[in-house]
């Protein structure tokens, strides 16, 4: 096996290929003409403000349900029973797991570009066929919708790994001081702001629709989601991989075994934060349309009240995504999401403690409510994101971003699961007291196994890894057209 030079010098060797030569041209170099770097400087650019377009439609999507639940139980009560809100609700969920852990394979093996587009693609085609849901019964058009919703899943949930680490390779060629926050807001921003932005829309339609069209109402809140990612499609089209990607990719014979070897502790860490973190916004996110119309007063319009109510959540729970982004280089990714957490076992001992007490002044349950989701936003919400996007080498960096939101998507649909059991056997408040052991936990997996990330380049990352895959005796094919070369090269 061939020497291995230290990750200074190997690192330096790389950035002088880089450089566009004017001298003699060297027949080993792996030098970007000027022409094709201003294309990719351009098609970076792009991808970081196409990833938050993109994601503007998958926040709007998983909260989409939020008052479309309360829809479904007024409209069709005889058959919307737990049962089948459960059944509904999950199917993203189901698609997203599954979207999450196939496209974040197919990027790292396919790239980039492939995998954003048949994401965009499966959004579109869900969203058509949710909007069009028809059966000969009721039920029937229940499992239409379910089947529909589950495409549209595959579509979002592979947005995250798609999406997510274009986005982070993008902002480290172009912003690397500032990639955290950058990254933050084109990735958790969006996501977070679909839950309003989904209300908004929702109180529009129904304004314009009225109390007395509701079908009218969903079907079109569902097909208005087909507009986003069609808005940004032709960029994806158009988009190129990135120069990160184009050099460290593993096409062929991946070595997964060593992968996990060295990826172990990080991988309990992203992926048993993302469960404990998705396993109380997610279904405190859905059905919190279902929590607010309980302490609603029941007189007057109680879907425009609990919509407008849900509202206000929703803009309480934003700002912690902007304060987690600066704090993010200033306290470090790991101390953020260990405060983040805190703020469920705060507020969510506050809320479930004092329950019957505080639903009586609705106004101070939706701001205690707020602030908890917000705390989510700040440390779990924005950092695991980020976290997942940088503590992995581009090789892999897809796939196990994939895995670990899908373990997380698995925390969401076993809340999802667990929520109306919780309400029925053991109390509304309950909720609220299990979100703060799970703050706890979420601490305790933050503190032992997550790495503390100090936003370094990420070809540092991609260097170390590709040393240690040589130390262990791999000397596979690395990079992609013009920067495909062997590992030990």
């Amino acid at each position: 096996m061939a020497d291995i030079a230290p990750a200074s010098s190997s690192l330096e060797q790389v950035d002088e290929k880089q450089v566009v030569s004017t001298g003699e041209h060297d027949a080993d170099s792996t030098e970007v003409p000027l022409a094709s770097s201003k294309k990719q400087s351009l098609s970076d650019l792009f991808t970081i403000i196409c990833a938050g377009a993109a994601l503007i439609s998958d926040g709007y999507q998983n909260n989409l349900m939020t008052m479309t639940n309360v829809i479904f139980k007024k409209e069709y009560k005889d058959v919307y029973k737990p049962a089948v809100s459960t059944q509904v609700s999950n199917a993203l969920l189901v698609g997203e797991i599954i979207g999450q852990v196939v496209v974040g394979l197919t990027c790292d093996y396919m790239g980039r570009k492939t995998a954003i587009v048949m994401t965009t693609l499966m959004i579109v085609l869900g969203g058509i066929m949710a909007t069009a849901s028809h059966g000969l019964t009721t039920l029937g058009m229940f499992w239409m919708l379910t089947v529909s919703r589950g495409i549209v899943g595959f579509g979002t949930g592979g947005e995250y790994p798609a999406s997510s680490t274009s986005a982070s390779e993008a902002a480290n060629e172009h912003l690397p001081s500032k990639r955290g926050p950058v990254f933050i807001l084109v990735t958790n921003l969006p996501l977070s702001f679909g839950g309003p932005f989904a209300i908004i829309i929702f109180l529009i339609v129904y304004s314009a629709a009225g109390a007395n069209h509701l079908s009218t109402v969903w079907r079109v809140c569902m097909g208005i989601g087909v507009i986003w990612p069609l808005s940004v499609f032709y960029f994806r089209l158009k988009m190129l991989n990135s120069k990160l990607y184009r050099r460290g990719a593993i096409k062929r014979r991946v070595p997964y075994k060593l992968v996990i070897r060295y990826y172990w502790k990080t991988l309990i860490g992203t992926c048993g934060a993302w469960f404990l973190y998705d396993f109380i916004t997610f279904p405190n996110g859905v059905f919190s349309g279902l929590i607010i119309a309980s302490v609603v007063p029941t007189s007057g319009d109680t879907i425009r009240r609990t919509a407008e109510w849900d509202l206000l959540l929703g803009i309480i729970a934003l700002p912690g995504v902007f304060v987690g982004a600066y704090l993010c280089d200033r306290l470090g990714r790991k101390n953020t999401m260990i405060l983040g957490f805190s703020g469920y076992l705060i507020f969510g001992l506050i809320i479930g403690c004092a329950y019957e007490k505080i639903i009586k002044i609705l106004p101070l349950f939706i701001i205690f409510y707020g602030l908890m989701m917000s705390f989510g936003n700040l440390g779990p919400g924005d950092m695991l994101g980020l976290l997942s996007s940088e503590s992995y080498a581009t090789a892999v960096r897809g796939t196990c971003y994939g895995l670990s939101a899908a373990i997380g998507k698995t925390g969401a649909a076993v809340g999802t699961e667990a929520f109306t059991p919780i309400q029925v056997h053991l109390g509304k408040r309950w909720t609220f007291i299990i979100a703060a052991i799970c703050g706890v936990a979420g601490m305790l997996v933050t503190y032992f196994f997550v790495p503390d990330i100090k936003g370094e380049d990420l070809a540092v990352n991609d260097e170390k890894f590709r040393q240690y895959l040589l130390q262990n005796g791999w000397d596979g094919e690395m990079g992609e057209d013009d920067l495909r070369a062997l590992a030990h090269e």
